[in-house]
Formats: C-alpha cells, structure tokens, sequence
C-alpha cells in the first residue's frame, strides 16, 4: 500500500505517527483515509470543498502531484508546507500569570495571541502568548460561560477556531465553521465571533460572506443559508479585505432579531433568527461610486456597527467615508460625519456606551487612500451627543508622528463604571483608558502588527 509522510507540525493531529501506510490508488483516496484515520486532520491539509489548501503541497518523490495521480503500491506521498504560508505551530509560551490581576485584554496579533493581565489604565503585563507565527484574527471570552474562543488562521493549513476554559491553557479545535460540501466553498478566515442571545448560542462572521451560528459553546457550527442564499449575492462584491461578514449586533433580550455588516454588500437584518434578511441602505452615501450608479449598487462598504445598549433601536455605523447612525434599528440611516468635528469621516474602528445612547467613539484615518491618523497625531473622538459634535481625546496618547492605523476589530469597551477603553495599532501598541477616554495609558508596546482587541475580565 502507498505511505503517507506528515510535517512535524501535524504530528499532533496524528497522534505522532509520521509515516502512514493507507490504501488507494489516487493520491486524493489516500489523504481521505488519512483523514478518516485521524478525525484531527481535518480540515489542515483539504478544505471543506476537498481540495488541497493553498499553501500545501503534495509531493510524490520529487515531483508536485494533485489529486487524482495514480499511485503505484509502494510510492509515498508527502505533505509539505508551502514556503509562502505563515510558521507552524510551535505551543505556547509561559511567562507566567499574576493571579491577582484584575483585568485581562485579549489582543489578536498577525503572530499570536497575547494575553495581558493588570490594572485598568495601566501598563499591563503580557502573560501568554498562544498559536505563535499565526494569524490570530479575533479572540474573545464567552462571558456567560467563561469560555475562551480564538480564530486563528494558519499560514499554510487554513482557518480554525478554537476553545479553551483558560486562555494560558489547553486550546481545542472546534469542528467548523465550515461550508458543507455541496456549496463549493471554503472559509477563508473567520473575522468575529459573537455571543448570542440564548444559552450556547454565538455567530460567527467568515468571508466569504457567510453567517454560522452555534448552538454548544462553540464547538459545531451550522451555515445560515438564508443569508448565504440570498438572490442578490451574483451582485456582492468585496472591499479591499474580501467579501467578508465582519460585524453581528444581537438584540438584548430578543434572540430572534439581529443585524450583520458585510464588507462590501451593507447592512442586513432579521427579526426571525436568521431564516429571512433584509438589506438596509438607506442613507448611506457611497462615495466611491459614480453618483449615477449609487441608486443601484450592492456596493455598500461597511466598516463597523455597533449597537446602544440601552437603546437597542439606535445603531452607529463606520462607513467606507462616512459616519452614520440609525434611530430605527437599522432600516435608515443619517449623517452624523460631516460638519460634526472630527478631521475625516474615514475610519474602521468604532464603539458604543453600553449605558449612554448618547456617546460613541470613533478613531479617523485620514481617507481610503491614506490609512493613517490624520496629521501624525493618535486621537480617539467621543460624541456626547448621539454625533451632533464630536470631541478629540488625547491625554496620553502620541500627537507628533504617530503615523498609525487601527483596525476595526481592534477597539473595544468593557461594561465597567467608568468604562474601560482599549485599542490596538498596527505599530503593536496597545492603549487602555479607565476613565471613559479622558486619558490613556500605554498597556504593551512592541507586539506584532495587531488585528483585534477584546477585554475578558
């Protein structure tokens, strides 16, 4: 029988076997039973559509083979990560944890997971640091459980999201999200997971844009075909990040309403739990698109939404230009960027009080085409007001040559009086505030370029 030949990084998934023997007569047979064999392989090496992942190759000798080669009784086919892909998992790095820290950030880097316990408002230590030379797009902490959840994206072997009941400890493969096969499709990478309403219930946003949701804490997914079947998706087209659904907003207390944002097809809505969806633009101004053609277009690129707390029926929006709020739940919205006084109406961050409809926070970029804080200085503007006017707030922060940029999933709240701010560059700094964003701290400094922040305690 032909022989298969793992990584040293998959050997954990194999239960340390390297060298396989396996029946088949093509090589595609032969990595099936691979990974009929061991159930933990699936997914690294073919995606959900049963194709070999981009950065893997297949070998047999010295020569790459797809597929449906035909293997000879004693030929070995090996595994091989591709050069361009990111670095292998390598564990975790211990650093130790003060148990007394009473406050812990996750922060999501483009080489790991870093876990920093400390003082709201002050420097912050790293205590761990998991999935290492990995993309860690999102990680958060199930505050109803207490489970950690992580998507992370391989460099080589693809997305993946996992849990853990202690981020320092052991992290769990969850089976999906992923599509079922006769969709055709695969997950490109996992950008949000959200909480619901219900008990075990969360959603998670992928790109392509696709919504899943879990009914047990995460560990199995099942695609929202409604959403993923809507009529106008031949329409949808993606930003410059792909077509991705990025943002959920759940309704307290009423799990059957829910608002999605997709980069680059708007804003959708439902009041059935996810089994029929409306698109709501309305408001909305494209800019980036001839002004003829903004009556027609699918093309809405939505940044960020984020939904007030206490006032569940006002919803503020980060547009591709444009800062927008909505009073009626979504299916409208109004202009709160312009004339208001913030420097640029450009941006991918953006957070709602948890207890004041009134206030939001929003960090400016100069515009599309120059993805940076408007004249070298790092402000964050907080409304007061529902957006009629918006105020800087610097205490702390950098104001000469700080040529930085913050990624949307990179600024978050606590639920904390005061409420605790945070957010993260892509310079690797990361800055907390104890008092509302009157003054800020820096918490870390020097990590990788990072892609999300979340506070867990």
């Amino acid at each position: 029988m032909p022989y298969v030949e793992l990584p040293n990084s998959l050997l954990s998934r194999s239960r340390g076997q390297q060298r396989i023997e396996l029946p088949g007569s093509r090589v595609g047979e032969v990595i099936q039973g691979l990974e009929g064999r061991f159930p933990d392989l699936r997914g690294w090496i073919l995606d959900e559509r049963g194709r070999v992942r981009e950065h893997v190759n297949l070998f047999v000798g010295s020569e790459p083979v797809a597929l449906d080669r035909q293997l000879s009784a004693d030929e070995e086919v090996y595994v091989l990560q591709a050069i361009s892909g990111g670095a292998p998992d390598a564990g975790p790095l211990d650093t130790g944890r003060p148990d007394s820290a009473p406050a812990e950030l996750l922060v999501g880097t483009k080489k790991g997971l870093f876990v920093l316990r400390g003082d709201r408002g002050q420097a912050m230590s790293v205590v761990s640091r998991q999935f290492p030379g990995q993309v860690v797009e999102f990680a958060i902490r199930d505050p109803r459980s207490g489970t950690y959840l992580a998507s992370v994206t391989h460099g080589q072997f693809g997305p993946h999201v996992y849990l853990a009941d202690d981020p320092e400890g052991e992290w769990r493969q969850a089976e999906g999200p992923a599509f079922p096969a006769a969709e055709d499709q695969a997950v490109d990478r996992t950008w949000v997971i959200e909480p619901g309403v219900e008990d075990g219930v969360l959603w998670a946003g992928v790109a392509p844009a696709a919504l899943f949701r879990s009914t047990d804490h995460g560990r199995s997914w099942q695609l929202n075909e409604a959403l993923w079947n809507d009529p106008t998706r031949p329409q949808w087209e993606g930003g410059f990040g792909g077509l991705c659904l990025h943002t959920i907003c759940t309704w307290p207390g009423e799990p059957q309403r829910l608002t999605v944002g997709i980069s680059a097809a708007g804003v959708w809505l439902t009041d059935d739990g996810g089994h029929s969806w409306r698109h709501r633009v309305d408001g909305l101004v494209p800019r980036y698109i001839p002004q003829e053609a903004r009556q027609e277009t699918m093309m809405h690129c939505i940044h960020k939404i984020e939904r007030a707390g206490t006032l569940p029926s006002r919803l503020y929006l980060q547009f591709h230009g444009g800062v927008y709020r909505s009073d009626d739940a979504g299916e409208s919205w109004s202009d709160i960027g312009t004339d208001s006084g913030l420097p640029a109406d450009f941006g991918f961050p953006l957070v709602a009080h948890p207890r004041d409809p009134q206030s939001a926070y929003v960090i400016p970029m100069v515009a599309d085409v120059d993805r940076v804080t408007p004249e070298g200085r790092l402000r964050v503007y907080r409304t007061r007001d529902g957006g009629v006017s918006w105020q800087p707030l610097s205490a702390g922060l950098p104001q000469q040559d700080a040529w930085t940029t913050v990624l949307r999933q990179a600024f978050c709240r606590d639920d904390r009086d005061p409420l605790g701010l945070s957010f993260g560059t892509e310079a690797g700094e990361v800055f907390v505030s104890a008092d509302e964003g009157e003054s800020w701290e820096v918490a870390a400094q020097r990590l990788p370029k990072i892609t999300s922040v979340r506070w867990s305690a």
